[in-house]
């Protein structure tokens, strides 16, 4: 029996911080995971950017309430959800991830968290636990489990590798360039193919 552990951002969702950067007009926070690898060291540059333009939790927050899952994202995971189980597997943090998920329909999610200040800053993120999306793969294939894994970016590939077949989903060149072992889709048409053709194998 297979479970998809998927990415959420890139693959159901815009890019939260990318939506924050453009709306608050700071560049900086273009940064994501497609551009740097080490987690701990992009989220403490956003951290900082965000002290020092004083931008709190709800600033974020406000942000995120205007977006939308990416076109045609909810269609193809409610299929999903028809014929498998699927875990949302995000390196969020679940004070960002609600607005987000109930447009998706609920689907489980496991992410992280944070600490949020007397003032509404955000004070640090908590990870709930180092490597959680290989973990969770890991853990899954513990109980017996067959995993389909996909993602977009740097830190999904080591859940991709840890899955019994992994999948890029619209990823960039540098990623696609790194690791060819993935087959790689664009859309959510080719991705049903691909999925479903590995449940029928």
């Amino acid at each position: 029996m297979y479970i998809v552990c998927s990415d959420l951002e890139g693959v159901f969702i815009p890019e939260i911080w990318i939506n924050v950067a453009e709306k608050t007009g700071i560049p900086e926070l273009r940064l994501t995971t497609r551009d740097i690898s080490d987690y701990d060291v992009l989220m403490r540059k956003r951290l900082a950017i965000l002290r020092e333009n004083n931008l709190k939790l709800s600033d974020i927050q406000a942000v995120i309430d205007t977006m939308n899952p990416l076109e045609g994202a909810l269609e193809f995971l409610d299929w999903l959800r028809s014929i498998t189980q699927v875990i949302v597997v995000s390196d969020t943090f679940k004070e960002f991830a609600g607005p987000m998920m109930k447009k998706l329909g609920w689907p489980t999610l496991f992410c992280h968290s944070l600490t949020i200040d007397a003032s509404g800053m955000i004070a640090s993120y908590d990870l709930r636990q180092q490597r959680a999306k290989e973990k969770t793969t890991l853990a899954m294939k513990n109980l017996n489990y067959q995993i389909i894994a996909m993602g977009d970016s740097y830190n999904d590939i080591a859940m991709l590798k840890a899955a019994d077949k992994g999948l890029l989903f619209r990823p960039p060149e540098n990623v696609i360039r790194e690791f060819p072992e993935f087959p790689v889709t664009h859309d959510y048409d080719n991705l049903k193919k691909l999925i479903q053709a590995i449940l029928n194998e």
